[in-house]
């Protein structure tokens, strides 16, 4: 009885609390669909809120995940997605030499970056420049295609609803326009 008071507290608490006060969200997002390739670049704001410093500090990294997906519209049926991409980074902190190390994903062929300021860390590790999707040759030119982001920032990886909630782990996404290959008159 009286576990089950404390589990039955513990929702409570859980339920009535407050998602911590870091908004991600994404600022810029900019589709190109030319001749060769659909590139997107994608600006994040709020990749490591304040409640990410003090396990950051520890020696605890924080991950950030975009999935990059391209979709195409449908008016009658359900959209269909075409093609994604995931870029994957992680911000590390070395207490000993005091720098922040942003490591790239097995998508990205760039170098990790160090720094010693937190702002240079996180522009690096909010910035998601050139990511390459599908050839244009094989979309339908006649087609609507668009652009869905999703961003999650989690330290330690763990994104979990529980995460969300003490405000280790944050989670957005959002739309691009609806674009066409051939130009429309």
């Amino acid at each position: 009885m009286v576990l089950a008071a404390f589990v039955l507290a513990g929702i409570l608490a859980l339920a009535s609390s407050q998602p911590a006060g870091a908004e991600l969200r994404v600022s810029d997002l900019d589709v190109y669909l030319n001749d060769h390739e659909v590139t997107v670049h994608v600006v994040l704001l709020g990749v490591i809120p304040p409640e990410y410093l003090e396990s950051l500090h520890s020696g605890i990294p924080a991950h950030l995940r975009v999935a990059v997906e391209l979709w195409r519209y449908s008016r009658l049926l359900s959209d269909r997605r075409v093609d994604r991409t995931i870029v994957e980074r992680t911000l590390t902190y070395n207490v000993v030499t005091k720098e922040y190390k942003v490591t790239m994903g097995t998508s990205e062929r760039r170098p990790p970056t160090t720094t010693r300021d937190l702002r240079d860390a996180e522009r690096v590790l909010s910035e998601a420049h050139g990511v390459k999707l599908t050839p244009a040759t094989s979309l339908d030119p006649s087609a609507i295609y668009y652009v869905r982001i999703r961003a999650e920032t989690a330290v330690n990886g763990d994104s979990s609803w529980m995460a969300r909630m003490s405000g280790l782990a944050e989670q957005t996404s959002r739309r691009s326009d609806y674009r066409t290959i051939a130009p429309t008159r």
